[in-house]
């Protein structure tokens, strides 16, 4: 995948060398949430990608307005995806970000189109629609407003307080169409926030959003992910985590342990033998096998979290906010050939 295949009629030649295409405009912007931050904006072929047949995911179409993210996350599984652009996957993942500007005319274009028949559309599920960049390029409104003028169902997973802004629209779509919102805390404690995701809201803001939602008739889940091994999975730990997904008036709780794709992996180990050394080892015994923890300390999470769910008085998933696959349709001809990697993270 390089820059040529993601623009619309890329230039064969151009000043920005990195990316072989004068079809990027680059900017970076001198405020203090944004210092070290280079956005890359393009005009966007395609903004719906199709999921790969074989993926295990509820559904089978995504939006991602963004490429990169500020949230900086440790553990962040599209940090691959840079790749991909010949990008680094680790602090350029952090401060490298695509934009792609025309995003909602193109969505709103794309879902008018003849050959598309309304499947379910998820956002959130490679990197962060409500990322600090959309508070400048704003461009979710208009992808909801495309979203909802089609009455075209949709689920958003997100970090972002910045959902909030949106609120009125999300209603709107809520009265003509299937929506479904996530919000991803994996734990409450403060020192683990601050290390891992230092870019993102702190957990309690994130609640402070599910319960804000919840209130306004936008019943929203949260998925409980990631639980990390050895820093966050300690029985006080999930226990105050659950407890404060229950206060927020959550819908639903659903714990999903770390698990380290390429990527990620290399990053989130360097992070690791920084931070706590003492625990590499026992990384590479959980990991030996590859990207996931072994099943059975994944079931032990799982059941230890449902059993709180039950004590505080919420239910595990129970697919409201992700719905089932829906049956194959026809392929637009302007879908993305943007490679899909996909997880509920």
């Amino acid at each position: 995948m390089r820059w040529d295949n993601l623009v619309d009629n890329p230039a064969t030649t151009g000043d920005t060398a990195l990316f072989g295409t004068s079809a990027v405009n680059t900017r970076t912007f001198d405020t203090p949430e944004f210092r070290g931050t280079t956005f890359h904006e393009i005009r966007a072929r395609s903004i719906l990608n199709r999921v790969p047949g074989a993926s295990r995911m509820p559904f089978e179409w995504t939006v991602n307005p963004y490429r990169g993210c500020t949230h900086a996350c440790v553990y962040c599984f599209a940090r691959k995806t840079h790749s991909y652009l010949d990008l680094d996957t680790g602090i350029g993942f952090d401060s490298q970000i695509v934009v792609k500007i025309n995003a909602p005319e193109l969505l709103s274009r794309q879902l008018g189109s003849r050959q598309w028949h309304g499947a379910h559309i998820a956002m959130g599920t490679n990197v962060d629609c409500y990322q600090r960049a959309e508070g400048r390029y704003r461009l979710m409104p208009g992808i909801l407003t495309a979203l909802r003028d089609h009455a075209n169902p949709f689920s958003i997973l997100t970090k972002g307080t910045l959902i909030l802004r949106d609120l009125e629209l999300l209603q709107q779509a809520a009265e003509v169409t299937e929506v479904g919102v996530s919000m991803s805390v994996g734990f409450v404690d403060q020192q683990l926030w601050r290390t891992v995701e230092p870019g993102t809201p702190s957990p309690e803001r994130r609640l402070d959003v599910v319960r804000t939602l919840t209130d306004h008739g936008i019943g929203c889940g949260v998925l409980m992910a990631p639980v990390i091994p050895f820093l966050g999975d300690h029985p006080d730990q999930l226990r105050a985590t659950v407890r404060a997904v229950a206060a927020s008036g959550a819908t639903s709780v659903t714990p999903l342990v770390l698990h380290l794709r390429p990527g990620a992996r290399e990053w989130f180990m360097a992070w690791l033998r920084e931070h706590h050394p003492h625990l590499v080892a026992r990384y590479e015994r959980l990991y030996a096998e590859g990207a996931y923890a072994p099943k059975w300390y994944q079931r032990r999470i799982t059941r230890h979290v449902h059993e709180l769910a039950t004590e505080f008085g919420i239910g595990p998933s129970s697919g409201r906010t992700m719905p089932r696959r829906v049956p194959a349709r026809p392929v637009p001809d302007t879908v993305s050939p943007e490679p899909t990697q996909l997880t509920l993270l």
